[in-house]
């Protein structure tokens, strides 16, 4: 194994399980709280997370980007891979792009005591586009794992 693809796995595998683990056993926990504490948790959850992951996200796009292009002497269906594999972490971006970004700057600013009256309706889209990006990101783990392996 080569330096990029050992720094493509560790980066992205990060990424990837951080998201996921938000998506699948943090955020059903935290939606049962009541609605001061769920959203003072959600708060501080966008200042740890807004802090890693604008770093992280964009550069597991350009490592599994450059892993394909630094792809040599591939069978079709190994570059089929590593280029899937690009395009899940590529798709995830800009999903947290256009839409998850935006809500995020919405949800910092709520007071959590006074709420919009729609702030359960809103923490659910946020987490509609959550739950598509999470599966992405796991399935270009997945698939950034095999692509190594063969």
């Amino acid at each position: 194994m080569d330096i990029l693809s050992f720094l493509t796995l560790v980066i992205a595998g990060f990424t990837a399980c951080a998201e996921f683990a938000s998506y699948a056993l943090v955020h059903p926990v935290i939606r049962r709280l009541p609605q001061k504490l769920h959203i003072r948790f959600e708060q501080g959850s966008l200042r740890t997370y807004g802090i890693i992951m604008p770093v992280l996200m964009p550069f597991c796009v350009i490592l599994t980007v450059l892993y394909v292009v630094f792809s040599q002497d591939l069978e079709s269906i190994e570059l089929i891979i590593r280029v899937s594999c690009a395009g899940m972490y590529v798709l995830a971006t800009i999903i947290t792009i256009i839409f998850n970004v935006p809500f995020n700057k919405k949800i910092k600013q709520w007071e959590s005591d006074n709420p919009p009256t729609d702030w359960k309706e809103i923490r659910n889209r946020w987490m509609f586009f959550q739950a598509i990006r999470s599966w992405l990101l796991l399935i270009g783990f997945v698939l950034l794992c095999f692509s190594v392996t063969i």
